[in-house]
């Protein structure tokens, strides 16, 4: 074979060349002239998409990591059509019926979730019981009769199993054989993050399996609960629209996981305005464990209150320590007064308000380091147990101390 025939046999390299860049050239301005007819490029066209300053690169280190571990259900990002039509058959609209209305008919409704495949569902406290902060645990009277709606319309009627007035949960259980049952799952809600995504379904103002979505707004808050003089720890705060009816309902991260139970919101009008707390699913699992299991949900108590220790007030008085809880003050005959542990002894003003100072600060129990006070509740009500020793260090005249202390079982009421 002559390979000279497949190589430009006769063409000089040159003139090859030559007509290559003649040709690019030619091409280029029709193009121009062609665009510019067409109004396609010229001044009035002209639009910068992206301009990076100069001297800036964003690094592979810089790059920032994503951080929610709630991954999404399905596809690339947060759908809630799919959560929606994954989950909604497992939440459910809950009917109370108390005695004094039994003659009207009328009655409580909130919501509610599916939680386990042999029928046991999830609400608040308040929707089936007569809990509230005024109401002493023990006069707390349960609705005479309570009915779960499912998505399609239907009702069978629920057996209550218990309530904690403590942390607004309760939990019922209908008959399985009665209706079909598509139970969701519980997420984690140690491992929610502010600024993720969620959605709730429930059923606000009667409205049944009605969507809302938004974005946690904040963790680990304190708040004061419906049922109860105590206060909830650990609630989620959410922005997503929640209203009267949404009690009991679940809240879902980006893989419809359940992580809290709708319980409340932070209103001037009574509406929703954008705030609003889930009860963590943490603490409402360990509810219907217990209630499950024994009838009841025991909550340690040691018998004090606080204030927190910040920086400032640190170096205004000179502390070794920058954070902690100050004792305010220790209940009379409590287990932190049989313990030795100490209120505090003066007032001080400081920084535009009165803080009493002067007695031990807890800057750890069991080892875990206790920033302010509400971490103090926090380890109190969920790792503590009544009749079980715990070691409390404190800050005490300048000296770290260790103090054994014995939690008992939480009176229905706070005192001191």
């Amino acid at each position: 074979m002559d390979r000279r025939r497949y190589s430009g046999r006769g063409m000089r390299p040159g003139l090859l060349a030559l007509i290559s860049v003649l040709a690019a050239v030619i091409g280029a301005a029709v193009a121009l002239a062609l665009g510019s007819a067409l109004d396609w490029v010229g001044p009035s066209r002209t639009q910068t998409v992206f301009s990076q300053a100069p001297g800036f690169t964003l690094t592979d280190e810089q790059e920032p990591p994503p951080r929610s571990v709630a991954r999404p259900l399905e596809g690339a990002g947060f759908e809630p059509a799919r959560i929606y039509d994954a989950r909604a058959e497992g939440v459910v609209t809950i009917f109370a019926y108390f005695p004094e209305t039994a003659a009207s008919g009328d009655g409580g409704q909130g919501s509610g979730f599916v939680a386990t495949e042999d029928g046991y569902v999830l609400t608040a406290a308040h929707v089936i019981t007569t809990a509230g902060p005024a109401v002493d645990p023990g006069d707390v009277r349960p609705a005479r009769e309570v009915f779960v709606g499912f998505r399609d319309g239907d009702r069978v009627p629920a057996r209550i199993v218990g309530w904690d007035v403590f942390d607004d949960v309760a939990v019922l259980k209908v008959d399985p054989a009665r209706h079909a049952l598509s139970p969701v799952p519980l997420g984690d809600s140690s491992q929610v993050l502010v600024g993720e995504p969620v959605a709730a379904i429930g059923s606000p103002f009667g409205a049944e399996n009605s969507l809302a979505t938004g974005i946690v707004s904040a963790t680990g808050r304190t708040i004061p609960t419906l049922t109860s003089r105590y206060s909830i720890v650990d609630a989620i705060q959410i922005d997503a629209p929640i209203n009267r009816g949404n009690s009991g309902g679940p809240l879902f991260d980006a893989r419809g996981r359940v992580i809290g139970i709708n319980a409340q919101i932070r209103s001037t009008s009574g509406l929703s305005e954008g705030v609003g707390f889930a009860v963590p699913i943490n603490s409402a699992r360990r509810s219907m464990e217990d209630l499950i299991a024994r009838g009841k949900v025991s909550y340690a108590y040691i018998g004090v209150t606080t204030n927190d220790l910040w920086p400032a007030l640190s170096r205004e008085l000179d502390l070794e320590v920058e954070r902690g809880a100050f004792l305010v003050d220790v209940v009379a005959d409590g287990p932190a007064a049989k313990a030795g542990l100490r209120g505090a002894s003066r007032t001080l003003t400081f920084q535009g308000q009165e803080v009493r100072v002067g007695g031990d600060v807890v800057i750890a129990v069991n080892g875990q380091r206790i920033d302010d006070g509400s971490e103090l509740v926090r380890i109190v009500t969920n790792e503590l147990r009544a009749g079980t020793e715990a070691l409390f260090t404190v800050l005490r005249d300048g000296r770290r101390v260790d103090v054994p202390l014995r939690p008992e079982e939480r009176p229905s009421a706070p005192t001191g």
